[in-house]
């Protein structure tokens, strides 16, 4: 089941961080259930009109569907909070305590409990309850100015570097270290996970070398944003993609060789004066042959090279699927748990789940009568697809 086989997490439903998060914690083993909106019970779409069992971020946990604005579905739902190791909530800062589930009360009911927040902006500062999305948050990190082409606007990294990244990653950090302070001390706390800070500390080697002058701000001028031209995308022949990292000296002498540069009258390689001039004669050498040729001429070399593929391609080649890299969950191709353990093997422990298919099952697993689940769909408090 996982190395984290035995713990307990519920998870209010929301978007984005919050499930990826849970999903991470499921994939290691954790038994996490998601309580959803007793509103959209029978609903078989997200929000977005896809067929949720397209919503992978859903995997791997139950589902009970529950009506927090109704009294008798807030106690259930503290009930189910004194038997979970961890709470994880991406409300606005103040919606939990407005529900009735806020932290003072849940530790109170559950002192272990780690209480795990995920906001972008943190719990508090001027702007905390105004709305935002990733994008907004990797604006206010310094993180969305650096990414993009020189001379060109800010390009957002998809939704990875915030909710994903800053967001996801590192409350599942916080909640697992939470715990185990909790197993030690006996007592459990908040995390406030903020996406701003999360994004931002992924930042920690750039802003370190902005402070001592090797960073410069103008996008596509340094060594990692695309700038130099041992470590950038080029386009080849056939109107595809090579991405080349070959940053050490060694690995960028492969890079000349297999290029035909090598023995010409060229330029050090980290004077950044002359990285436009290199990166237009590499741009000339990469489109005359096409992705195929390169990868036959480049892949088992320490180049630091790798063909740009989508998303689609990803999924079969054979690197990826030596190693089981992706796996398929009910003809749905989908990344397999990461990181793998070899003492404690991952899993997916179950597909999406529809909202409410689990409420009965979950209920009577975690400690409720059949009495109490009866006088709970009586009262309206909870609903089953």
């Amino acid at each position: 089941m996982g190395p984290l086989e035995g713990i307990r997490i519920v998870e209010l439903a929301g978007i984005g961080p919050g499930p990826f998060c849970a999903m991470l914690l499921s994939d290691m083993g954790a038994e996490v259930i998601r309580v959803d909106r007793a509103a959209i019970v029978g609903q078989d779409t997200d929000r977005d009109g896809n067929d949720a069992r397209y919503n992978l971020l859903s995997r791997g946990r139950r589902n009970i569907a529950v009506d927090l604005k109704n009294a008798a579905g807030i106690d259930a739902t503290l009930r189910l909070i004194e038997r979970a190791d961890a709470l994880l909530e991406g409300f606005r800062p103040g919606v939990m305590e407005r529900l009735g589930l806020g932290p003072d009360l849940c530790l109170a009911r559950n002192p272990k409990l780690v209480y795990g927040r995920m906001t972008g902006w943190g719990q508090d500062g001027p702007i905390a309850h105004i709305a935002g999305h990733d994008i907004n948050y990797i604006a206010l990190s310094g993180v969305l100015h650096t990414i993009g082409e020189a001379g060109g606007p800010p390009v957002p990294p998809l939704n990875l570097v915030g909710d994903f990244g800053g967001g996801a990653l590192y409350l599942a950090m916080g909640v697992l270290a939470g715990i185990i302070s909790a197993r030690s001390t006996g007592r459990g706390q908040v995390i406030d996970c903020s996406m701003v800070e999360g994004s931002a500390s992924l930042m920690m080697m750039m802003y370190g070398a902005l402070a001592s002058g090797a960073w410069k701000e103008e996008r596509g001028a340094n060594r990692t944003d695309g700038g130099a031209h041992y470590y950038h995308v080029y386009e080849t022949r056939d109107g595809e993609h090579v991405a080349i990292g070959a940053i050490e000296p060694q690995f960028y002498a492969l890079l000349l060789k297999h290029t035909g540069l090598e023995g010409q009258d060229l330029p050090p390689q980290t004077d950044r004066a002359y990285w436009p001039e290199m990166q237009q004669r590499l741009t000339r050498i990469f489109k005359t042959k096409t992705r195929a040729e390169w990868v036959e001429i480049m892949q088992q070399t320490d180049i630091c090279f790798a063909p740009v593929l989508r998303m689609s391609e990803a999924l079969t080649h054979p690197h990826n699927v030596e190693r089981g890299s992706f796996i398929e969950i009910e003809g749905i191709p989908q990344p397999a748990p990461a990181p793998r353990f070899l003492g404690t093997p991952t899993r997916v422990q179950c597909p999406p789940a529809r909202v409410g298919e689990h409420t009965d099952q979950i209920l009577k697993d975690w400690g409720f009568s059949a009495g109490e689940i009866a006088q709970l769909h009586r009262a309206g408090a909870v609903a089953s697809a």
